[in-house]
């Protein structure tokens, strides 16, 4: 047993929000400088411990050591640090009504207790995306990270404890989606609720707030295209779809799922990126030259290897990875974990399971298309519509297909390239608000117009 995470009642939950609320009282007051000065001092903290981190986040949720290393615990304090920034330099907008003898301004205040819920793929990297704005902004927070990957949350709870963050300010409550996070967004004491995760879960959160009105901010799965028209540059095409389709075992909401190549280049595509999809080394997370651990659960990793047999069922052809390759060549104590190699599929018709919903693991599918209209229609032909990437040479075709894709995030010629200035969040099924520098502080802020007339 490598630990216990709790299963808080929703009368730890009670406890939690009083706190907060009592916490409330005097952090709400605080100067953006102090708080600014508090979130940076806490991203120091966890970045003088960022080897310690890694490797809990890693033994949590299957990911490489060094992918925690690198990308996920480095942006956790950077969430910290930019949000500890922004806060400085917040405009307010004014004007001037001569005809009146008056001036409209606008102030922000913090809202109250937010419920933040997390999930378990990138998780404290997604934590402290809620976490920082909320703070920042000058609220408190009841925050549930996932129940299957909670160390880091612990662990960046004694952070703020050693950083002095006042008592109350946070309160990490740790628990099933079901038991706690349901409390938390029930109780009448939490007016916004910020969620990461699945629409299932995301249509229960709506459900249970809505008699509330509850400020909602949901960021939920995809099943993300790529166009890759015949002008496209594969060298450079084959290795980012090798990177977008397996980065943490596929376990990200902005993988891409669904691979749409033109006709012309189609085989050629699927020879070259098969070769490299079998270059990926599966193996122990904490060995340096593994590529890609274990998936997070036997469950999920169950759900995963469903995904590949039905499309099988449903007239497809594994290309590589799952039921065709060698298996992995694992340390002993490994054979038995939750591995499921890297999965391509082609043969299957765009109404196949496997192309409509979100399996959120190793797995993708790559199909024939031919014109630039068709394409389009088939890339939006889900109830997702979180990301898409475009490659082609032609600026004019990227615009265009770019504008017309159902996507909040359009990624063209390039895959994962984020900038928190700029809003991140879904369209459709993919889920409702956006977060980043101006939409998080504006989500955990509420907006007032004050008139004088003079």
């Amino acid at each position: 047993v490598y630990c216990r995470v709790p299963n808080s009642s929703a009368e730890v939950v009670e406890e939690a929000v009083q706190s907060a609320k009592k916490a409330f009282q005097t952090w709400s007051k605080t100067t953006p400088s102090h708080r600014s000065a508090m979130l940076n001092k806490i991203a120091d903290l966890i970045e003088a411990k960022l080897d310690e981190f890694a490797k809990a986040e890693s033994r949590d949720q299957g990911k490489p050591v060094w992918l925690a290393r690198a990308v996920d615990i480095p942006r956790a304090v950077y969430n910290l640090r930019f949000f500890a920034t922004s806060i400085l330099h917040t405009i307010n907008s004014s004007t001037v009504q001569s005809q009146f003898d008056a001036i409209n301004y606008t102030t922000r205040s913090p809202i109250g207790v937010a419920g933040l819920i997390s999930p378990w793929n990138l998780p404290l990297y997604l934590l402290t995306f809620k976490i920082a704005p909320a703070l920042a902004a000058g609220n408190v927070v009841v925050a549930k990270p996932s129940e299957m990957t909670s160390v880091t949350a612990w662990m960046m709870a004694a952070a703020m404890q050693e950083a002095g963050l006042p008592a109350g300010v946070c309160n990490i409550v740790m628990g099933t989606g079901p038991r706690t996070g349901s409390a938390i967004v029930r109780h009448p004491g939490v007016p916004i609720i910020s969620f990461t995760g699945s629409t299932p879960t995301a249509e229960i959160i709506q459900r249970e707030s809505a008699p509330m009105c509850k400020k909602l901010s949901l960021e939920l799965g995809g099943k993300n295209p790529s166009v890759v028209f015949a002008d496209a540059n594969l060298d450079e095409a084959i290795p980012t779809h090798v990177r977008s389709c397996f980065s943490n075992q596929g376990e990200i909401c902005l993988c891409t799922s669904r691979v749409f190549v033109q006709r012309e280049i189609f085989e050629q595509f699927v020879v070259r990126f098969a070769a490299e999809a079998q270059k990926i080394k599966l193996g122990a997370p904490y060995e340096a030259d593994t590529k890609m651990g274990a998936l997070i659960s036997k469950e999920h990793a169950a759900k995963v290897k469903g995904y590949i047999t039905g499309a099988l069922d449903e007239g497809g052809k594994i290309v590589c990875g799952h039921g065709v390759d060698s298996p992995p060549d694992l340390p002993e104590k490994h054979k038995q974990g939750y591995y499921v190699q890297p999965t391509i599929i082609t043969g299957v018709s765009d109404n196949a399971r496997c192309m409509q919903e979100e399996i959120f693991g190793p797995v993708v599918c790559i199909v024939p298309f031919d014109s630039e209209e068709e394409v389009i229609r088939r890339a939006n032909g889900v109830k997702y519509g979180l990301a898409a990437c475009v490659w082609s040479r032609d600026v004019g075709r990227i615009h265009r297909v770019a504008h017309q894709l159902q996507a909040g995030t359009v990624w063209t010629n390039c895959w994962m390239v984020r900038d928190l200035n700029m809003p991140f969040g879904g369209m459709k099924a993919s889920g409702i608000g956006r977060e980043g520098f101006k939409e998080s502080l504006e989500f955990f802020s509420e907006v007032k117009t004050i008139c004088i007339k003079h």
